[in-house]
């Protein structure tokens, strides 16, 4: 009787002994840089009720780095799932939307009242519309391009402003109705783009056909990465301000096409 029993103990001590350990799950990176992302833009928020525009601004800047970073390791680490758009929705309304409209209210929209309360808000309510379609979009179909200006390029673009003008004199001095003359304009523009169906570039997934096929458009994504890195706030503004004019053409073109030419769709080839 005690030799079944013993069978039993040993075979439980082996399979105890043998027990694998549980792989490290994959999404833990690119989650990691949402995070970040998310951090980002809550201390941007902070920096900026203390008057600290200009850091506040830069916090932007980097919380889009961390935005690029986890789409980069999720396609590298091949963690893509449906927690990681969801969580990254999150993070990117409080970094992009929330925190570049309490910037530009502080940096100058305040001075319009409660005109200026409700134009400030204009990028948060627009980007988390933007944010809702791209997350439908992305339970569809895989597309090779943004429909609409991309939350965290308006936000980048915002916050660029600000690091520009900062000085005030340049700005103000220069045209006298400076917040309305730009500013407001500015606000406006790219709210409504965010809402809008006009194609923006995308970067492509980092396999090896993208690297044969697209070698155009991760050259350009790196030229932006160095013109940004080499002329700072200037180089945001020169970026994104490009980004914004190549897709208005593009969205230009494609609506003539439709209206007075033969009626081609629009199909990313390059």
């Amino acid at each position: 009787m005690k030799y079944p029993v013993q069978k039993l103990k040993s075979f439980k001590i082996r399979s105890l002994g043998s027990k694998t350990r549980r792989p490290f799950p994959r999404i833990v990176v690119p989650s990691f840089f949402t995070l970040m992302n998310l951090l980002s833009g809550f201390l941007s928020l902070i920096l900026v009720a203390d008057a600290n525009l200009i850091l506040g601004a830069w916090l932007i800047a980097l919380a889009g780095l961390f935005d690029v970073l986890d789409g980069v390791m999720a396609r590298l680490a091949n963690a893509q799932s449906e927690f990681g758009v969801e969580l990254d929705s999150i993070c990117d309304i409080v970094s992009f939307g929330v925190a570049p409209s309490f910037l530009i209210y502080h940096y100058a929209l305040y001075e319009l009242s409660i005109f200026g309360m409700l134009l400030s808000a204009l990028p948060a309510l627009c980007g988390a519309v933007r944010l809702a379609r791209y997350n439908v979009d992305t339970r569809v179909a895989y597309i090779d391009y943004f429909r609409g200006l991309p939350i965290p390029g308006q936000a980048i673009m915002l916050a660029g402003f600000t690091l520009t003008f900062h000085a005030g004199w340049i700005f103000f001095e220069t045209m006298r109705f400076g917040v309305s003359t730009i500013l407001v304009p500015l606000v406006v523009m790219v709210s409504f783009l965010m809402v809008s169906t006009i194609p923006f570039d995308k970067l492509p997934p980092f396999d090896r056909e993208s690297f044969r096929y697209k070698k155009a458009r991760f050259i350009q994504f790196a030229l932006y990465m160095l013109l940004i890195l080499v002329f700072q706030e200037y180089g945001l503004m020169l970026v994104f301000g490009f980004y914004v004019l190549k897709g208005l053409l593009t969205g230009g073109r494609l609506f003539w096409n439709d209206r007075f030419g033969n009626g081609e769709h629009f199909v990313r080839q390059n």
